[in-house]
């Protein structure tokens, strides 16, 4: 049974990512909990029938798609090279990777386009390192150290990145859904036009990073200080809890559903043309903020 659960919960993961869908947004279309369709998706629980159906419909797929023996997407669309088993053209495998990049001192170099490293790239010092347009979504990274390096339109959903220094780098129009970021030091870095939906960030130092045309939907914060930081554009479902806040600005930014709770040093959060749902309003005003600059819509 596990290994029918496994298997449906990677395709539920497949469709999802094809459709460009964090888990909470799912969740959300189908009234459950991000957390159940992780569950899904990591084997250890499956949805009914009634479940399927509907996931069926949202992420364009057969029913039949979910049987053990329906090729995946990826197997429709392998993105992996691939490598002849036999003298027969016909009889294929896909040529898999074995690439351990971790404990490792790489300076300059040239990993664009790289994928498929997993957990495989941990307590290393990364410098000047080339990343772009890389395929690193899944992957775990633990006390590294990434000085200046270039991520530019690198997936890296589904990702684990802890404990690590981040500094200077440059992560401009990356996927960043459902990615966690715990006990991380982030600054200086450039995040414009990157997509944080259902990202979660734990315990960490956010400090003069540009969010230039970022987008926040399902984002969490918790435990976190922000420095020097400018929030703009719509910021939808998101979650900023026991945080401080040091030169933080809302600018033009358009706050739904946006919950703030047990936050320190509010008060110099500046609002400068915002506009709030009235959950939104409320939260804020709970956390004593300066509101002269927020409109209620």
């Amino acid at each position: 049974m596990m290994l029918q659960e496994r298997s449906i919960g990677i395709k539920i993961a497949e469709a999802r990512k094809k459709q460009n869908l964090s888990q909470a947004e799912l969740g959300r279309l189908i009234s459950i909990s991000p957390q159940a369709v992780g569950k899904w998706e990591r084997g250890e629980s499956m949805p009914d029938i009634t479940t399927l159906n509907r996931l069926a419909e949202i992420l364009g797929v057969d029913l039949n798609y979910f049987s053990e023996n329906f090729p995946s997407i990826i197997d429709q669309h392998p993105t992996e090279q691939l490598a002849p088993l036999t003298d027969s053209p016909l009889i294929r495998i896909k040529k898999k990777l074995n690439r351990n990049m971790s404990a490792g001192n790489w300076v300059d170099a040239d990993f664009s386009g790289i994928r498929d490293l997993q957990e495989k790239f941990s307590g290393s010092n990364m410098k000047n390192c080339l990343f772009r347009n890389a395929d690193l979504s899944g992957l775990t990274l633990a006390s590294n150290n990434i000085d200046k390096c270039d991520f530019t339109g690198t997936d890296l959903r589904d990702s684990s990145i802890r404990s690590s220094n981040l500094m200077l780098n440059n992560f401009s129009s990356c996927s960043l859904i459902d990615t966690q970021f715990v006990r991380n030091n982030i600054g200086s870095c450039n995040f414009t036009e990157t997509n944080f939906s259902g990202a979660e960030f734990t315990s960490c130092n956010f400090e003069k990073n540009d969010l230039s045309g970022a987008v926040w939907k399902f984002t969490t914060f918790k435990n976190c200080a922000f420095s020097e930081i400018i929030f703009e554009g719509p910021m939808a479902d998101c979650h900023f809890e026991n945080c401080s806040f040091y030169h933080v600005t809302f600018q033009t930014a358009l706050l739904t559903n946006t919950f703030f709770k047990y936050n320190r040093r509010f008060k110099k959060v500046k609002f400068i043309d915002c506009k709030v749902d009235s959950l939104t309003y409320a939260f804020l005003k709970n956390n004593q903020a300066d509101l002269s600059g927020v409109v209620v819509v």
